[in-house]
C-alpha cells in the first residue's frame, strides 16, 4: 500500500541539510568547526539594523500581534514599493506587491500559479532548489548547465534551442551559490529572446514568464552593478515576476519578511494561492518593517556598511585561495561579485589522503577538509552539478576576519598531507 503521493513518495531532502550532519556531530564531539556552508548570518556578528529591532519592539509594545492582512500589510507593501522606485527605478503599485514568510512561499507560489503538470521549465545549475520545485509541480525541466568563464551565468544561446514550449525561466542574480551576476549584454540577450517568443506565441497563446531571485541585489562589490529585465527592456513588464526582500542585505533571514512584485494578474492569483496557506510575515515585523523601510538615511548608512563588511571578508578568502593557488596547489577562486558567497575550486579528486584512500568525488573531498582542515564548504553537486564538479560554495555570513588566517593555516596543511597535490 502506497501511504502518500507519488510526489511525496520521491521528493529528497536537501543536500545542503545532509552535509549539516556531518558538522553538527563534529560539534557534538567537541571539536571547533569553521562552517562556511551557512547562506545565513551569525548575529554576533551580523545583527539587524538597531532601529529596525527597535521599530519591531515598538510594533509588539503598541499591541500589532492579530493576524496581517494575507497580502501583506497595506504600509509596508507601500513602503517596499516605494524603496523598489527610489532605489531601482522600478515604478510598480503597492497592490502589485506581495508579502509573504520570506522568498521561498513566494518561489514556491509562482510555481504554483503559473506551472502545470508536464509544463516545461529552464533554469541553470547551479541553482538554488528549482530541482525541487520541478519535482513538486511535476513539470517537465531543462537544466542548463553554466560555465565558470560565463560566472555560472546562462547565456541565450543555451537557453534559445528550448524555448519553443517552455513556460517559465527561473533566474536568480546575484547567484545563490556562485555570488555572481549577470551583465547587461547577459541578462538583455535573454530578455530578447522572452519577448521574441511570447510575440511569436501571440495572445491566444500561453505566455512565457521569467522568475527573477533578486534577494541578494542590494549586496554587490567593486564594480559589480546589479541589473534586472525590466531595467534592460520595459516591455519585460509584462513578463517578468521579481522575488525581493529584507532577509540577505538586512541580516533579517528570521524575520521572515519577502515581497513580489509582477504583472497585476499573477500577483493576484499568487495572494489568492497564499491566502489559503497562510504563509504570512508576522504583523509585528512588518509593521515595524515598514516603519524602518521609510528612514532612508538609517537604511543608506547600514547597506554601505553591511556590504563592505561583507565584501572585506570575501576579499581576504579570494586572496588567500589565490595565494594557495600561487603556492603550486590546485586551487581557485571567482573574484567576488555579489552576495555572500565565493566561488571555491578544489581540484583534488583523484588525490590520495593520508590514509592511502583516493578522493573519487566532491562529497568526499569535502569530508577530507571537515576531518582534516575542520572546515566545511557546500560542493556544487549540492547545487544540480555532479559529485565530479571542482566547485564550491563558501558563505562568509559566519565568519570572522580574525579566523580567516587559521582556516588557511589549517587548508594548507591538509592539501600539504595529501599525495598527488603539487606543492
Amino acid at each position: 500500500m502506497q501511504e502518500v503521493s507519488n510526489m511525496s513518495e520521491n521528493l529528497q531532502g536537501s543536500q545542503i541539510l545532509a552535509l549539516a550532519e556531518q558538522i553538527k556531530q563534529k560539534i557534538r564531539e567537541g571539536e571547533e568547526i569553521y562552517n562556511l556552508t551557512i547562506g545565513d548570518f551569525d548575529p554576533e556578528i551580523f545583527p539587524i539594523p538597531e532601529a529596525l529591532r527597535q521599530d519591531i519592539v515598538r510594533a509588539y509594545e503598541n499591541g500589532q500581534t492579530r493576524y496581517p492582512a494575507s497580502n501583506g500589510m497595506p504600509e509596508l507593501r507601500e513602503a517596499a514599493a516605494s524603496f523598489t522606485k527610489e532605489r531601482e527605478n522600478l515604478d510598480y503599485p503597492a497592490d502589485q506587491f506581495l508579502v509573504s514568510s520570506g522568498a521561498r512561499p513566494l518561489i514556491y507560489a509562482t510555481y504554483s500559479t503559473l506551472i502545470d503538470p508536464g509544463d516545461k521549465v529552464i533554469y541553470p545549475v547551479p541553482s538554488w532548489n528549482n530541482n525541487f520545485y520541478t519535482h513538486i509541480f511535476s513539470s517537465s525541466r531543462v537544466e542548463i548547465e553554466t560555465k565558470a568563464e560565463d560566472g555560472f551565468m546562462p547565456t541565450a544561446a543555451q537557453i534559445e534551442p528550448h524555448l519553443a514550449d517552455a513556460r517559465l525561466i527561473a533566474l536568480c542574480s546575484p547567484l545563490n551559490p556562485t555570488g555572481t551576476t549577470f551583465t547587461a549584454e547577459q541578462l538583455s540577450g535573454i530578455c530578447e529572446l522572452v519577448l521574441a517568443e511570447n510575440k511569436r506565441r501571440g495572445p491566444e497563446g500561453k505566455p512565457l514568464y521569467l522568475l527573477y531571485d533578486q534577494i541578494y541585489w542590494n549586496l554587490t562589490y567593486g564594480d559589480t552593478t546589479h541589473v534586472n529585465p525590466v531595467g534592460l527592456h520595459p516591455e519585460m513588464k509584462d513578463y517578468t515576476i521579481f522575488i525581493d526582500g529584507m532577509s540577505k542585505a538586512f541580516a533579517a533571514t528570521g524575520l521572515r519578511i519577502g515581497w513580489a512584485f509582477g504583472p497585476a494578474k499573477v500577483i493576484n492569483k499568487m495572494k489568492l494561492l497564499l491566502a489559503h496557506v497562510g504563509a504570512w510575515s508576522g504583523r509585528p515585523e512588518q509593521m515595524g518593517a515598514a516603519r524602518y523601510l521609510t528612514q532612508e538615511n538609517q537604511v543608506s548608512s547600514f547597506l554601505e556598511g553591511m556590504r563592505r563588511r561583507l565584501s572585506d571578508r570575501l576579499v581576504s578568502f579570494y586572496d588567500g585561495f589565490r595565494e594557495l593557488k600561487g603556492k603550486g596547489f590546485p586551487v581557485d577562486a571567482i573574484e567576488p561579485q555579489a552576495a555572500l558567497y565565493l566561488t571555491v575550486k578544489l581540484d583534488l579528486i583523484g588525490s590520495v589522503g593520508p590514509d592511502g584512500k583516493k578522493l573519487t568525488s566532491s562529497k568526499e573531498v569535502y569530508t577530507y577538509l571537515l576531518n582534516e582542515a575542520n572546515v566545511a564548504l557546500v560542493p556544487f553537486y549540492a547545487f544540480g552539478l555532479t559529485e565530479q564538479s571542482p566547485w564550491y560554495r563558501l558563505s562568509v555570513g559566519t565568519a570572522r576576519m580574525s579566523d580567516i588566517p587559521v582556516i588557511f593555516e589549517r587548508i594548507e596543511a591538509a592539501l600539504k598531507r595529501l599525495q598527488s597535490v603539487p606543492v
